[in-house]
């Protein structure tokens, strides 16, 4: 699981990232609202911690922008401003929980725990038929489509390229595939990830284009639509 902590405070930031490490969680971190919004719309994560007071951009305004590009990820405010409502304003302004500083993180990890395991709704992931380009995937029928034709999907594959489509547009690490994909939280030291990325390749590819599946070095894979 992927955690991303906004968090200005460096000796906070950190505490909470040895934490949610300790949890068995993969945290990322940035020091102000303008480099978490980016890395919020760049990446993949389970769920995203925000401090209302940040520079560059505060946080109810990352989290409002974030809500506006179609974000779906949980987000949990952790900040001083606990007036009632700063409270309100932070829960309809696009969180979905509300912790005040002092914090036991304790409490933090629970609340993390448990906006991992709610159900993101809205957006593409709730959709029964996900779209990038001319790459149609059917997730009722299990079937996916380029244009009109069919294209013949191995259980595995069909849940690679699901993956990969919830996640359009935005890289997905090698590790993020091989937990949600394959259910590893471990990396077993093969190519496996890239042996079925190529055969997927294969089937979804239009010779002489460009390949869907984009290969960015050092980071992941991404599709979009071109």
């Amino acid at each position: 699981m992927r955690a991303l902590v906004v968090e200005d405070d460096l000796q906070t930031s950190e505490y909470i990232r040895l934490g949610l490490c300790e949890a068995g969680w993969s945290v990322e971190t940035a020091v102000d609202g303008e480099a978490g919004l980016a890395r919020s719309r760049r990446e993949v994560f389970d769920v995203i911690i925000v401090d209302r007071m940040l520079p560059k951009l505060d946080g109810l305004a990352l989290v409002s922008a974030f809500r506006a590009a179609n974000g779906q990820t949980p987000v949990l405010f952790l900040t001083a401003m606990g007036a009632i409502n700063d409270r309100v304003a932070g829960l309809e302004g696009g969180g979905d929980d509300y912790l005040v500083k002092p914090f036991s993180l304790a409490e933090l990890k629970a609340r993390v725990a448990a906006l991992a395991r709610r159900p993101v709704m809205g957006g593409a992931t709730d959709s029964a038929v996900l779209r990038v380009g001319d790459l149609a995937l059917d997730r009722l029928e299990r079937r996916g489509r380029i244009g009109e034709r069919e294209i013949e999907l191995l259980p595995l594959q069909f849940k690679l390229l699901e993956f990969l489509m919830l996640n359009e547009g935005r890289v997905v690490t090698r590790a993020m595939l091989l937990e949600r994909v394959w259910g590893f939280r471990f990396d077993p030291r093969t190519n496996i990830v890239e042996t079925h990325i190529s055969h997927l390749r294969g089937k979804i590819d239009t010779p002489g284009q460009s390949s869907r599946i984009v290969t960015v070095r050092g980071a992941g894979y991404m599709i979009s639509a071109g």
